[in-house]
């Protein structure tokens, strides 16, 4: 079911894709989705605004900085609700238990994961290193 765009969430849209605030942060605080809040802002037409993801020589760059998280105290549980942005996200244990947790270190640039779950995550296959071998 959708909501319905009335005058003054229409400018309350308006005001907020102003500020510079992101689609889905736009679309939580009027209580729709970020595709609806995008549908609605070309609808309107609205300035577009720049990507945060731009493209240099061919590599993808994420505009936005990621935070520098302090590693986690040795025996300190990170929950879901407390990883943010720039924290590692592997996780540690059967999830349900109360011993489910995740890393939180510093994360690797534009990776989900520290450098050492990187390492374990990403492993290159043999046809992968014959390729590059081969180039």
């Amino acid at each position: 079911m959708s909501e319905e765009w009335t005058p003054k969430r229409v400018s309350a849209l308006i005001a907020l894709w102003q500020e510079g605030l992101a689609t889905s942060e736009i679309g939580r605080r009027l209580g729709v989705t970020k595709n609806a809040v995008i549908g609605k802002v070309h609808r309107l037409g609205l300035p577009k605004r720049q990507s945060p993801i731009q493209s240099r020589e061919g590599e993808v760059v994420r505009r936005r900085k990621v935070r520098k998280t302090e590693a986690p105290a040795e025996g300190e549980v990170i929950r879901l609700d407390q990883l943010s942005y720039g924290m590692c996200s592997w996780p540690y244990g059967e999830p349900g238990t109360d011993e489910f947790r995740f890393c939180g270190r510093s994360v690797v640039p534009d990776k989900p994961y520290c450098a050492e779950h990187c390492e374990r995550a990403y492993v290159r296959s043999a046809k992968d290193s014959k390729k590059s071998r081969a180039a």
